[in-house]
C-alpha cells in the first residue's frame, strides 16, 4: 500500500512530464484543486483574460509601429507631415542641388516619407532672400544718383510671398491633377501622391536661394548666367522625377507635359529677376544750350 509521500512525489513527477511536453501549460496541485472544489461548491471557475488580451493588443500595435489615424481637423494629422530630422532634410536638399541622371528624387530621397517641413522653410527663406536682395540691388545701382532717396520697399516681401507660395502649391496641384486624370481609373504603381508632388516642387526651389543672393552683383550678364544655371539644375530635378510617370503616355503628350513643367519653372525665375532686380538706366540730362553770338546780335536789333 502506497504511502502519502509516494503519492505526493508522483504528483510532482506527472507535473514535470506535462511541463516538459507543453511548457506553456499551467498546473494545479491536488490541495489547490480540492480547495477550489470546496469553495466553489461545484461551480465552474472562469478566468477573465480580456484585460490581458487588450494590453497585449496595445503593446503589439506599439511594437509594430501602427499609429491610430486621426481626422484632418486634429493636430496629430498634420504632425506626420513634419516628421523628419535634420539629416533627412539636408540629404534631400543635397539631392535637389546635385541631380544625377537616372536618379529619381522621390524614389531615392523621399522613400515614401514626404514632408512639408523642408518645402515650407525653403519657400519662406526664398521670399526674404529675393525681397532683401532686390532692395540691396536697387540701392547699389542707384548709389551714384543724387536724385535717388532710398526707401525700404516692404511691399516686395508681400509680392514675393504671394508669387512663390502660389507657385509652390497651385502648380503641384495642377500637375498632380493632370497626371491623375491622364492615368484614368487604373492608376499605375509608379504614380505619385499629392504630398510627394508638393514636396519635390518645394525642394527644387532651394537652388534659387543662393542664386537670388548672387543677383546682388551689378552685372547683367552674370545674372542671366546664374538664371540659366539655376533653371538647368532645378529643372533637371523635375524632369528626372516626372518623366518616368509620363513616358508611358503618348509621345506628344509626354513631351508637352514635361515642357510645360520646365516652362512654368523658368517663368518663376525670369519673373523674379525682371521684377526684383531691374537694372537702373540713367539717361543723361541734355546740356543747357548757350545762345550764339549771332542770335544775340539779332535780338539786339
Amino acid at each position: 500500500m502506497a504511502s502519502p509521500n509516494d503519492l505526493q512525489f508522483q504528483e510532482f513527477e506527472e507535473a514535470a512530464e506535462l511541463l516538459s511536453a507543453d511548457p506553456e501549460a499551467t498546473t494545479l496541485s491536488m490541495s489547490a484543486s480540492d480547495n477550489l472544489a470546496r469553495s466553489g461548491g461545484g461551480e465552474d471557475v472562469k478566468l477573465d483574460l480580456s484585460e490581458d488580451e487588450h494590453d497585449e493588443e496595445e503593446s503589439s500595435e506599439l511594437l509594430g509601429g501602427h499609429k491610430p489615424t486621426s481626422g484632418f481637423w486634429t493636430f496629430e494629422y498634420y504632425e506626420s507631415f513634419f516628421n523628419v530630422d535634420t539629416v533627412q532634410v539636408l540629404d534631400r536638399v543635397k539631392g535637389s542641388v546635385l541631380p544625377l541622371p537616372g536618379r529619381n528624387f522621390i524614389k531615392h530621397y523621399l522613400r515614401s516619407n514626404p514632408d512639408l517641413y523642408g518645402p515650407f522653410w525653403i519657400c519662406v527663406t526664398l521670399v526674404f532672400s529675393v525681397a532683401i536682395s532686390g532692395n540691396l540691388s536697387t540701392f547699389l545701382s542707384e548709389m551714384g544718383n543724387p536724385a535717388y532717396h532710398y526707401r525700404p520697399q516692404f511691399h516686395r516681401v508681400t509680392i514675393a510671398a504671394v508669387v512663390i507660395f502660389m507657385y509652390a502649391w497651385l502648380v503641384p496641384i495642377g500637375v498632380w491633377g493632370f497626371l491623375t486624370w491622364r492615368q484614368g481609373s487604373e492608376r499605375q504603381i509608379g504614380a505619385y501622391s499629392f504630398l510627394e508632388t508638393v514636396c519635390v516642387y518645394g525642394y527644387s526651389l532651394f537652388i534659387y536661394i543662393p542664386t537670388s543672393v548672387l543677383w546682388i552683383i551689378p552685372f547683367e550678364w552674370l545674372r542671366w548666367v546664374l538664371i540659366v544655371v539655376a533653371m538647368v539644375i532645378s529643372g533637371s530635378v523635375l524632369v528626372l522625377t516626372f518623366w518616368p510617370v509620363v513616358r508611358d503616355d503618348t509621345k506628344l503628350m509626354a513631351v508637352a507635359t514635361v515642357a510645360t513643367i520646365v516652362v512654368l519653372h523658368a517663368l518663376l525665375a525670369v519673373g523674379c529677376k525682371m521684377y526684383f532686380f531691374q537694372t537702373a538706366v540713367h539717361i543723361p540730362a541734355p546740356a543747357p544750350t548757350t545762345p550764339s553770338l549771332q542770335t544775340l546780335v539779332t535780338k539786339q536789333h
